[in-house]
């Protein structure tokens, strides 16, 4: 076999590739993403790279303590709100913008319904105090009075302890104006009792305070929201003093009974109303219970429109 002859197979050097020199590497080695890892952060929001140039080399490596946080890693925190995130904030904003929207919408529905309640009422009272005949009958049939003190407390009850009776229509509208109906029938029978002289000062004592009261607790940065044991205890202390006026008769009884009554149904007013209006009070009633917040106000007006009645003027 001549020696100038190719031989079959390459020789090892040849199957060996060919590594530069240790020195032109960089300390440490570079290290290179996965392909899916190297997806993954083109994919991500990138802020500006940062880069370190090597002495040794012309090698350069990525800084990547310099990447963000993920919005999964943001949101997967109990309490997204507090992130600095300036998304989220802006989220954030438009939520409460969209809450205050609703909750101004709520208002204006329970002001409208309580209007329209309190002039049925104002209805009422006219007819039979300005209408000799129809203050006659009611005065003498008594047992229109008794079925309207009954179909009050069976009403206000459905609706207190019932959702579905507050919350859906129509079933909101037909036991709220029956309710209505009957109340105001009682406030125009009990009026009938009085003179009319005292029946108009008490309107307008009543209107003036209710303003008043409502443009207070709008205004002011006291919550009462949180006082509503204190007051349903005070109410019952007002109910069993009212059981003792009927066996303890006098002037100066039926005094502080009376004024006793105005000033917690005022107190009442004040936490009726910051119950409607939420926001950053203790207690808020939800946009969906309109019903329940026009009824607390009606029954409150009512009430303290009743005690002063009972201050200024004499049951005949």
């Amino acid at each position: 076999m001549s020696s100038d002859k190719t031989p079959l197979t390459p020789q090892y050097s040849q199957q060996q590739p060919s590594y530069p020199p240790p020195q032109q590497y960089a300390y440490p080695p570079p290290s290179y993403p996965a392909p899916q890892q190297q997806q993954q952060q083109q994919q991500a929001p990138q802020r500006e790279a940062s880069y370190m140039s090597s002495s040794s080399s012309d090698h350069q490596a990525y800084d990547i303590s310099a990447a963000p946080p993920s919005y999964a890693s943001a949101t997967a925190s109990s309490d997204v709100y507090h992130s600095n995130d300036p998304d989220l904030q802006e989220w954030k904003g438009i939520a409460a913008f969209d809450d205050s929207i609703v909750r101004r919408g709520f208002i204006r529905k329970v002001y409208s319904i309580l209007t329209l309640q309190l002039l049925v009422a104002l209805g009422f009272i006219a007819l039979f105090l300005f209408n000799s005949s129809v203050k006659h009958y009611v005065q003498r049939n008594q047992a229109m009075l008794i079925t309207a003190i009954i179909l009050t407390f069976v009403l206000i009850l459905a609706m207190a302890c019932v959702e579905k009776i507050r919350r859906q229509t129509p079933y909101n509208y037909i036991f709220l104006g029956l309710f209505t109906l009957a109340e105001s029938y009682l406030l125009g029978v009990t009026a009938s009792y009085y003179d009319v002289d005292a029946v108009l000062i008490a309107v307008g004592i009543t209107a003036f305070v209710t303003f008043g009261l409502t443009l207070f607790a709008f205004q002011t940065k006291w919550d009462f929201t949180g006082y509503g044991g204190y007051l349903f205890g005070a109410l019952l202390v007002l109910i069993c003093f009212g059981f003792m006026c009927i066996f303890i008769r006098g002037e100066i009884v039926r005094i502080v009974y009376a004024a006793l009554g105005a000033l917690i149904f005022s107190m009442y007013l004040v936490y009726d109303t910051q119950l409607m209006l939420g926001g950053t009070h203790k207690l808020a009633l939800s946009p969906e219970e309109w019903v329940f917040a026009a009824l607390n106000l009606y029954l409150d007006i009512i009430n303290l429109f009743l005690f002063i009645l009972s201050l200024v003027g004499n049951r005949r």
